[in-house]
């Protein structure tokens, strides 16, 4: 087996994790209406029924670091499957409403835990040269679980009457993720451990014969010498350590930058927005947004292609100015009360762009760049700060736009949109000044960066690091 097909193979079964995170968060999309008359509920209810999955997640991002330094990067994502199962067939069975609540809290656990593991464990079995794309590969399994779950939805709902749908019709829709979620953890018993959470266990012999298989026919040495080196000087996790409070907080920017510069207000909002646009029925605008969602999969598709060619900055700073852009666009013709479906373009620019840029790149960049003894805490503790800002943002943007707020009336709406753009525009400095080109470089390679006594990085020009 050639080292292309191998890795692909190992990338496709840990993409399943990345599938099953899109498909837990959006499964629950089809099934409110149904959920608000089984269960009797208030919007408040409702609201937390659907938004408690986060809750989870944000719990799995806090527990995945240690999870996956104990467990392996392997043992954690079985039990981010078995979460997903465990939740899949505890929300389709509930009698009532908390214990509905509890499975989707165990789902987010799970979701949380797979944001963080599944891109750092392609990191590790990838070779320097195709690791962005296949990092990427994460991204557009997420995007692919959400298309995937809205056909389904809809398919289900068309097995039988309203009244069916509300009363038993929802609980099929949980329970289509056990599909998956059992798929995954069967897949998972036949990929191996990643080569340096083996060495991290001092099991060195196993961790220098996978790392063989995974380059069959390439000399390896250079590598296994440069990984060991890494894992063996630095014996004590310390991201305090001198040096690693600059990756960190990198990190941590690049986690918050990619959810505040609004993403999930499309995500989550859209066919609100998408209808304030134009005149349009709902129908429409629920037809604009599955269009939405084509475009987000179709620009991931063309970043899995491109990261390694062109690198992660470029597309960075080329995505977040155009959705700088789109945004400011958008945030003006609502001032100025000039809103139509004419805005449907800057909607699928912003959109084309983040799937571009701060989607899959994200992700690429946070799986490289910390130093290897530090990586699952340092990544747990980014990917927290994802989820908390994810959080933030879809609490706050209806809040923003509720047209009786003080801010609405003042921007006549455009404030959120402008916040989004301006956020945008700093993304580009922030990337420009800081973040390093991590193109083609094998992950030892990167981390001497950050032990270099001087901590500000080169922003024209890609490292060269020996």
């Amino acid at each position: 087996m050639n080292n292309q097909i191998s890795v692909l193979r190992l990338t496709l079964v840990v993409a399943l994790g990345g599938l099953l995170f899109g498909y837990d968060t959006a499964v629950i999309s089809g099934a409110t209406e149904a959920l608000q008359n089984y269960f009797d509920l208030t919007s408040t209810e409702l609201g937390f029924a659907a938004s408690s999955a986060l809750i989870g997640c944000v719990l799995g991002a806090l527990i995945s670091g240690e999870t996956s330094a104990k467990y392996g990067r392997r043992g954690a994502l079985f039990i981010a499957a078995l979460l997903f199962l465990i939740s899949a067939i505890g929300s389709a069975i509930p009698q009532n409403y908390w214990t509905f609540v509890i499975y989707r809290i165990i789902g987010g656990v799970g979701v949380g835990i797979a944001s963080m593991v599944s891109p750092m464990y392609i990191a590790e079995v990838a070779p320097p040269k195709k690791r962005g794309g296949l990092v990427a590969c994460n991204q557009f399994a997420i995007i692919f679980g959400m298309l995937v779950v809205y056909f389904v939805n809809y398919g289900i709902a068309l097995l039988g009457t309203e009244q069916w749908l509300n009363q038993t019709g929802w609980r099929y829709m949980f329970a289509s993720e056990t599909i998956p979620a059992g798929l995954f953890l069967v897949l998972l018993f036949f990929i191996p451990e990643t080569p340096r959470w083996l060495v991290m266990k001092g099991r060195n012999d196993e961790a220098h014969a996978l790392l063989q298989s995974l380059s069959p026919g390439d000399n390896i040495e250079g590598q296994w010498q440069e990984i060991k080196a890494s894992l063996t000087h630095h014996s004590s996790p310390s991201i305090m350590a001198a040096g690693l409070m600059g990756v960190l907080v990198i990190g941590i920017m690049l986690s918050v930058l990619q959810q505040v510069t609004g993403i999930n207000v499309f995500l989550y909002y859209a066919p609100t927005i998408l209808k304030g646009f134009s005149s349009s029925s709902i129908d429409l605008a629920l037809l604009q947004t599955i269009l939405v969602g084509a475009v987000n999969l179709s620009f991931t598709a063309v970043a899995i292609f491109t990261v390694d060619k062109f690198g992660r900055r470029p597309l960075m700073m080329l995505g977040s100015f155009l959705m700088a852009i789109s945004m400011i666009a958008i945030g003006t013709a609502a001032y100025m009360d000039a809103i139509g479906g004419y805005l449907l373009i800057f909607v699928l620019l912003y959109i084309a762009a983040f799937a571009l840029s701060l989607g899959p790149v994200v992700w690429v960049l946070l799986s490289e760049i910390f130093p290897n003894h530090i990586r699952s805490k340092a990544l747990s503790i980014a990917v927290f700060a994802q989820w908390a800002a994810n959080f933030v943002v879809s609490q706050t943007f209806p809040m923003m736009n509720d047209h009786e707020s003080t801010i609405y009336q003042a921007f006549n709406g455009g404030f959120p949109f402008w916040l989004y753009g301006i956020m945008g525009l700093f993304t580009v400095y922030f990337i420009y000044r800081w973040v390093p080109e991590t193109k083609g470089l094998s992950l030892e390679q990167l981390e001497s960066l950050w032990h270099k006594k001087e901590t500000r990085v080169p922003q024209h020009t890609s490292l060269h690091l020996k």
